[in-house]
C-alpha cells in the first residue's frame, strides 16, 4: 500500500474503529470489520507502514490534572521571514502551557491553544512567556467558555 493508494471500505472501517478506541483487541476489531484476525492484523500493519496510522495515544483529562482553563491566542508577528518563523516555532515548543500552535492564513499569523489552571495563571503565561516569544507584535485572547467537541473525556460523558 502506497500513501497515494485509495483505502477500501475495510481499511476505512479499521481506521474508524481504531480512532474510537486504539486499545481495542485485534480479535474484537476483526469481529467488527468482519475479517479474521490474521488479515486484520496485516491490514493494521500496512496502514501503519503506509503512514495512515501515525501512532497511538492516551487521552488525558486536563481537568483532572488541574488545567481546565483554555484560551486561544491570536498572534501577529512583526517579521514573517523564514528565520523569524523558525525562531518563533522553536520558542513555542519550550512553553508547556501551549498545547497547540498553528500557523494561520488570516489577519494574524498564529493561533495558540493555551491550557492553564485559571485566568490568573493564564495572565502570567501571557505576560511572562507568550509576550516574550520572538517577533511578537500583537496578541488577542479568546477564552473558551465550554468545549462542545473534542477528545476530552468530560465531553464524551456530557454528550453520551
Amino acid at each position: 500500500m502506497k500513501n497515494n493508494d485509495t483505502l477500501d471500505q475495510i481499511d476505512q472501517h479499521i481506521l474508524a474503529e481504531l480512532a474510537r478506541d486504539a486499545r481495542i483487541s485485534v480479535a474484537e476489531l476483526s469481529r467488527r470489520v468482519n475479517l479474521s484476525k490474521t488479515p486484520c492484523q496485516a491490514r493494521i500493519n500496512r496502514l501503519e507502514q503506509a503512514g495512515y496510522i501515525l501512532g497511538y495515544r492516551a487521552i488525558i483529562d486536563p481537568e483532572r490534572l488541574g488545567r481546565p482553563h483554555v484560551a486561544f491566542v491570536e498572534v501577529k508577528l512583526s517579521d514573517t521571514r523564514n528565520a523569524a518563523l523558525a525562531a518563533f516555532n522553536k520558542a513555542v515548543q519550550a512553553i508547556p502551557e501551549i498545547e497547540q500552535a498553528h500557523m494561520i492564513a488570516s489577519s494574524f499569523d498564529y493561533l495558540l491553544k493555551v491550557r492553564t489552571q485559571d485566568i490568573a495563571e493564564y495572565r502570567e503565561v501571557l505576560g511572562e512567556k507568550i509576550s516574550s516569544l520572538p517577533h511578537i507584535a500583537h496578541t488577542s485572547t479568546h477564552v473558551s467558555m465550554e468545549a462542545v467537541k473534542g477528545d476530552a473525556p468530560s465531553l464524551k460523558s456530557k454528550t453520551g
